[in-house]
């Protein structure tokens, strides 16, 4: 059975949220496209709760949130106990956040990332495992365990 991953975007990553859907399904994952639907002012908390919320309560291992920033939604994302929401605007800074950090949420910049570099980064988050070893103990003190 295929990965669910939910996905989440304001008005501004509305856009850039219907291409990484695509690339999403074309990679064999399933989406949960949670919003919005347009690309009519929305309030980015409304989603980044949502996809939170299932990354919290284990309905999903991964997610992914967009906002023009990143900024809002890694806030929001990042009340939820357990989730660890990184804001990426390269690959590398992707590849670091999931080796280093265990992100569980990806936060895109919409504003500030090409098509091609959010596919990029998508894709480069979506491969790269946890290292463990000295990140594991830091990881636990971020929720203080």
């Amino acid at each position: 059975m295929p990965e669910v991953i939910p996905v989440g975007a304001d008005h501004a990553g509305f856009e850039l949220k219907q291409r990484l859907v695509a690339e999403l399904e074309r990679l064999g994952y399933r989406p949960l496209d949670l919003g919005t639907d347009s690309g009519a002012s929305t309030d980015y908390p409304d989603y980044a709760h949502q996809v939170a919320d299932r990354v919290e309560h284990g309905d999903a291992a991964r997610g992914v949130l967009l906002c023009g920033s990143g900024l809002g939604m890694s806030y929001a994302a990042n009340r939820h106990p357990g989730v660890r929401a990184a804001v990426a605007w390269t690959p590398e800074i992707a590849r670091l956040a999931r080796e280093h950090n265990d992100a569980n949420i990806l936060v895109l910049p919409a504003r500030f990332v090409t098509e091609q570099q959010g596919l990029e980064i998508l894709r480069t988050w979506l491969t790269t495992p946890f290292e463990g070893g000295r990140h594991e103990r830091r990881v636990r003190k971020i929720d203080r365990e």
